[in-house]
C-alpha cells in the first residue's frame, strides 16, 4: 500500500474518527476480537520490562525497533498496541497508521485495564467458550 503523507494522514482523523473512539480497543474487546479473528497485542515495551512480566501471547516489538521492523505486524487483522502507560501505544498507533495499516488500535488503560482481563475467572470464561 502507498504511503500517505503525513499531513493527509492527520487531516483524516475527523471527530467521528476521535468522537466514535475509532482509534482504541479496550482489553475485552481485543481478547473478543482475539478468538475471533485472531487479533494482534503489539507489546512496545523495552526488553527489560518485559523481562519482569513477559506477555507469552503478544508479538513483541519495543517501540525503538519498530521503525526496522514493522514489516512483522500483520497487515490482515486487528492490531492493538501496548505498553505500560500508553504513550508509546499512542506513537505505534500514529506510526502504523501513517504507514498504511488502518486496523491497528490503542489498548486502552495500560498496565490495569489488561490484568484485569487476565484474571483467573475471566481467563477461564474466555477459554471455554
Amino acid at each position: 500500500m502507498e504511503t500517505e503523507t503525513f499531513d493527509r494522514w492527520l487531516s483524516g482523523l475527523d471527530l467521528s474518527f476521535w468522537g466514535t473512539a475509532q482509534h482504541k480497543v479496550t482489553p475485552a474487546q481485543f481478547f473478543v476480537r482475539r478468538q475471533s479473528e485472531d487479533a494482534v497485542l503489539l507489546d512496545l515495551r523495552s526488553c527489560a520490562e518485559t523481562d519482569y512480566l513477559a506477555l507469552p501471547f503478544a508479538l513483541h516489538i519495543p517501540i525503538h525497533d519498530l521503525s526496522q521492523r514493522w514489516d512483522e505486524v500483520p497487515t490482515d487483522r486487528l492490531v492493538a498496541t501496548f505498553c505500560s502507560s500508553g504513550v508509546r501505544s499512542v506513537v505505534a498507533f500514529a506510526y502504523l497508521q501513517f504507514r498504511g495499516l488502518k486496523n491497528v488500535r490503542i489498548l486502552d488503560g495500560g498496565y490495569e485495564a489488561l490484568t484485569a482481563e487476565l484474571k483467573p475467572g475471566k481467563v477461564h470464561k474466555r477459554t471455554m467458550q
